[in-house]
């Protein structure tokens, strides 16, 4: 526990994308014996997996988004004045709570609280959890202190602020991250083959159409050896247990799983979208994949997203026009026809595993109010990440 205990502010859009880091961060923080309050919006105040320790400050936050700049002048106002609004709350409340750093996670509800932290001087932090900066933390980044990464090379960030950069990661939850020193499952020529599929909120419906006969198109070797859990939406889950059973592959389907921590443990490949927090889950255990990134996502992030584990071998990306039956069917059989592939891509996947994100983001906020900045891990933009052993002998001399 650190010797000093002072005060954070921790601020986050409500989406889970955003909410969940924050939340790692405040219970690693509140583990250092540091006081912790977030800053979010009506929704994000309701996100699951609040700290129950966690006060939310929820504030009017306005969006800057194609919406509001189509709008009109009309749009520009309510914006404006919903940011204004917040600024002046967030500054009553540091007044109050006198923090020692205010972090930005993205998301409009971050905006009002890190633009009255600039203007009061208080340091300030952004991570972003994306391969693509963020529209708010693009606003925000030359303001700001120190910029947070999650991956080596991020799109849509001014080259002159590598200098504010560290490398960190995308805190994931506890209960993934103690998966990281086991085995990946045998996977044997004559044993089971377990997928896990899952799509989120937004699209998993493509998923529900082609999964199930992508699977159905594997060569007999593989296919009479599947085991498929999908999540589903509410509406597609009676369509999709129809196509498997017609297919007669054995699937448990939901539209919610309680254990997903379980489920991705015991799991040979993984089929999904390509969101940061599912990168970080997937790096963090080990776990070859699949990915479709999700078309509409903004500046094309899922996308960007899927770059490092692709080119370290650890997964594949087919993008959604071209995501059919037949091509995951393709991929698959590259994956996984020999006994071997897999194992191998879930190590080149492991070894793009930040699993120290949450501690590395913990220091770097606590150096605000106490030393100087410190170097967690310290990119250019076209640098490489430092090995495990230097990473370690950096900490050793720090």
């Amino acid at each position: 526990m650190s010797a000093v205990s002072r005060h954070y502010v921790l601020a986050a859009g409500g989406t889970g994308g955003h909410l969940l880091p924050a939340f790692a961060l405040a219970q690693e923080l509140e583990r250092r014996g540091h006081h912790v309050a977030l800053v979010t919006d009506e929704r994000g105040a309701k996100i699951p997996g609040k700290p129950a320790s966690l006060p939310a400050h929820v504030l009017p936050a306005g969006r800057l988004g194609r919406g509001v700049f189509k709008g009109g002048p009309l749009s520009w106002l309510r914006a404006g004045r919903a940011i204004f609004r917040g600024r002046a709350m967030a500054l009553r409340l540091f007044e109050s709570f006198e923090p020692s750093a205010v972090v930005g996670f993205g998301g409009y509800p971050a905006l009002p609280a890190l633009l009255a932290a600039t203007s009061a001087k208080i340091p300030t932090v952004i991570h972003e959890q994306n391969a693509v900066l963020g529209r708010v933390n693009r606003l925000l980044a030359k303001r700001v202190d120190a910029i947070a990464t999650s991956y080596h090379a991020v799109d849509r960030l001014d080259p002159k602020l590598w200098s504010k950069v560290r490398l960190v990661g995308n805190p994931v939850r506890p209960e993934v991250l103690e998966l990281r020193g086991q085995p990946f499952p045998e996977f044997t020529e004559d044993g089971l083959f377990r997928v896990l599929v899952t799509g989120g909120s937004q699209g998993a419906s493509i998923l529900a159409d082609v999964v199930p006969d992508g699977l159905a198109m594997l060569p007999p070797s593989l296919r009479h050896r599947l085991q498929v859990t999908q999540q589903c939406r509410p509406e597609d889950i009676e369509a999709v247990r129809a196509r498997y059973a017609g297919h007669q592959i054995p699937a448990e389907l939901g539209t919610y799983f309680e254990d997903m921590a379980g489920r991705l443990a015991e799991s040979h490949l993984f089929v999904g979208r390509a969101g940061a927090s599912t990168i970080a889950e997937l790096t963090a255990v080990g776990r070859p994949a699949i990915l479709v990134p999700l078309p509409i996502a903004t500046d094309d992030h899922q996308a960007a997203n899927t770059r490092e584990i692709v080119a370290a071998g650890g997964a594949r990306a087919i993008r959604q026009t071209g995501f059919t039956a037949k091509e995951l069917a393709k991929q698959i059989q590259a994956m996984a026809l020999h006994p071997a592939s897999l194992s191998i891509a879930a190590h080149a996947a492991w070894n793009c595993g930040l699993p120290n994100a949450v501690s590395d983001l913990a220091d770097l906020v606590e150096s605000f109010g106490a030393e100087p900045i410190m170097d967690v891990i310290r990119v250019t933009g076209n640098a490489e990440s430092l090995s495990g052993q230097e990473a370690l002998a950096l900490e050793g001399a720090e």
